[in-house]
């Protein structure tokens, strides 16, 4: 199988390249091609002869993404188009990353792939835009929505803990949204089986359980033995830019139902720890 990853120098790109052995895999960063681009995408694409391409390049800035909103969507949707158009030409199959803030949180329970899109921001709706877009052109693609992702190689919330732990006795963690903490390998094995899989439609893949911001942030400084105190503040408390969903938990039936599991985010944050140590 031919694979052509776009997005490969992103935390989830080096996870790809790292685990995806037994393919033919190329990857492209934002130095090899701009998706923006539709004629540098369909040149990239009809080269690779690929049997699958997996886009995994966006602006993923969620506060960056309200102040520059044009960049948002010309990456995160229109870029997504020409990929899609690039794959529909090439008779490549295509998987789509997207993202928990489709929703709008407000639901109180896991959310279902097919519960109504309803992103609070840019970033969000740049990614529900693609969806959709993605869905009309080629209804058989794979959408991979995931969550909270982190992972070794590049900026990421357990990085930012571990390294404020180094100045900061008391961390203030927001302690009022939950979702799915989602480590880059994990997700890398599972975007492999699916691809194996000839998955189609959307898929919700995230590592297994949910916890507050804090409950992650909590569990990375023990896990690390760690001395600093980690203190529960609200959204309101830590104004942000853009509004973040209450719940972005992701129901993991959609996954189960194609024989797929992934790791706790309990587990995931050990390896994450050792793999950042070594």
């Amino acid at each position: 199988m031919r694979v052509m990853i776009f997005g490969g120098s992103g935390l989830l790109g080096q996870a790809l390249m790292h685990e995806w052995n037994e393919d033919e895999v190329v990857g492209l960063s934002s130095r090899d091609v701009d998706i923006r681009d539709k004629e540098q995408v369909n040149e990239k694409v009809q080269n690779s002869h690929a049997d699958w391409i997996v886009l995994a390049a966006a602006y993923t800035d969620v506060d960056g993404c309200e102040s520059n909103r044009e960049l948002a969507f010309a990456v995160n949707r229109d870029g997504a188009v020409n990929v899609a158009e690039a794959a529909q030409r090439s008779g490549a199959k295509l998987l789509f990353l997207s993202s928990d803030y489709v929703f709008d949180g407000k639901k109180t329970s896991a959310y279902e792939t097919g519960d109504t899109r309803n992103p609070l921001g840019v970033y969000g709706c740049s990614k529900a835009e693609a969806e959709v877009r993605l869905l009309e052109l080629l209804p058989d693609c794979c959408i991979a929505r995931t969550s909270w992702l982190f992972g070794t190689g590049g900026k990421c919330f357990p990085d930012t803990i571990l390294k404020l732990t180094a100045t900061r006795p008391v961390l203030d963690v927001v302690n009022d949204q939950r979702g799915c903490p989602t480590y880059s390998v994990d997700l890398a094995r599972a975007i492999m089986q699916l691809c194996r899989k000839g998955a189609r439609g959307i898929v919700h893949a995230t590592n297994a359980g949910s916890c507050t911001w804090f409950e992650f942030a909590r569990e990375i400084v023990r896990q690390a033995g760690l001395t600093p105190e980690v203190r529960p503040v609200s959204t309101q408390q830590m104004s942000r830019p853009a509004a973040r969903p209450a719940n972005s938990v992701l129901s993991s039936s959609s996954l189960q139902a194609l024989g797929i599991t992934m790791p706790s985010w309990r587990d995931s944050v050990a390896r994450y720890l050792r793999e950042r140590k070594n």
